[in-house]
């Protein structure tokens, strides 16, 4: 039997006049899983799951919901919900009003909506802000509530269009957990919009890096870090460093690489000028360029714990030499 909660989608295209958002992309999504649709601005990420929610039309393609075709019907009508990335809460219902409305809309009596409206303000810690409206709370607490909205109609698939973007660093954090959290009590699939490489991968099963409306990589959070298959994905993720060799092109991770003052008795290693030194509390990025580079070269980057710069500092305009193992590197099929 099919878990209500996976979903499929086969050959999709979304085209705005002559201009291709989504370009033909066949994607299978785990029930009951966390996936992460990844990837910069006008990657096709948004488009992608506003099909799936039924707020854009499919150009061409079918969506599939727990085995059912639902690419032609209505929002309403598919067993998923969305949280918008501005909450659109409505400013003038209380919070318990804003998370029973959809309810209302389908006729259930206001007691027994206030009652799963409670249910649901309880799993988001909201219970004790319900008399309140919208402008009396905080971003995360607006959040919260739109959370509790999206989760009351019972989804089999829970949409998050970029809902951390508008909170502060420190709130940001706390809310990835409590996503995770939700995500695993409430057994249902989260579909989630960002293009911040730190929450996908602290939040998802299932990253989908997505590039120029096409996918470039599909796989589990390791993965897509530890073994990126394209430059764009090896460097559009950081902390790698891509390499030509001969004609394909090789990565390596920052904190594969090694940086010495004097080059190995051999010769090995690459030489190259210090650029820049940056402080990240636990560890230093630094950045360098290639000293013998005779085309334009991509900047090298190299992660140094505190600790061991503490030991040997570096200075800008400094020349070293880089070295690494050969099995650190991962090459790239494009």
């Amino acid at each position: 039997m099919m878990d209500k909660s996976a979903a499929e989608l086969i050959s999709i295209t979304k085209s705005y006049g002559q201009s291709i958002a989504v370009d033909d992309i066949t994607l299978r999504i785990p029930g009951t899983s966390y996936t992460c649709l990844l990837g910069p601005s006008g990657c096709g990420k948004s488009s992608t799951l506003r099909m799936i929610a039924g707020h854009e039309t499919v150009t061409r393609g079918d969506i599939l919901l727990g085995g059912k075709n639902i690419t032609d019907l209505p929002p309403a009508g598919r067993g998923t919900a969305m949280m918008f990335q501005n909450y659109a809460l409505f400013p003038h219902l209380s919070v318990a009003d804003n998370v029973a409305f959809s309810l209302k809309m389908k006729g259930v009596e206001k007691s027994a909506r206030h009652v799963e409206a409670m249910k649901l303000l309880e799993l988001v810690d909201m219970v004790g802000f319900a008399a309140r409206l919208p402008a009396q709370l905080s971003g995360g607490q607006q959040q919260r509530v739109a959370l509790a909205r999206a989760l009351i109609t019972n989804p089999s698939i829970l949409l998050l269009d970029e809902p951390l973007s508008a909170l502060d660093p420190f709130l940001r954090l706390r809310m990835r957990s409590e996503l995770k959290r939700l995500q695993r009590e409430l057994g249902i699939s989260f579909i989630h919009v960002t293009h911040s490489q730190d929450e996908a991968l602290s939040l998802a099963d299932q990253v989908i890096v997505m590039n120029k409306g096409r996918i470039e990589q599909v796989g589990s959070a390791q993965d897509v870090f530890n073994k990126p298959q394209t430059q764009f994905v090896a460097q559009f993720m950081g902390g790698h460093n891509v390499m030509r060799d001969g004609q394909s092109y090789l990565a390596i991770r920052a904190d594969k690489v090694q940086i010495s003052k004097t080059s190995s008795k051999d010769g090995a290693g690459l030489s190259a000028v210090v650029r820049e030194i940056e402080y990240l509390g636990t560890t230093f990025s630094v950045g360098l360029d290639e000293a013998d580079a005779t085309q334009a070269s991509s900047p090298i980057s190299v992660t140094i714990s505190d600790a061991l710069f503490s030991q040997e500092p570096l200075e800008i305009g400094q020349t070293v030499f880089l070295n690494w193992k050969p099995g650190d590197t991962h090459r790239l099929a494009s």
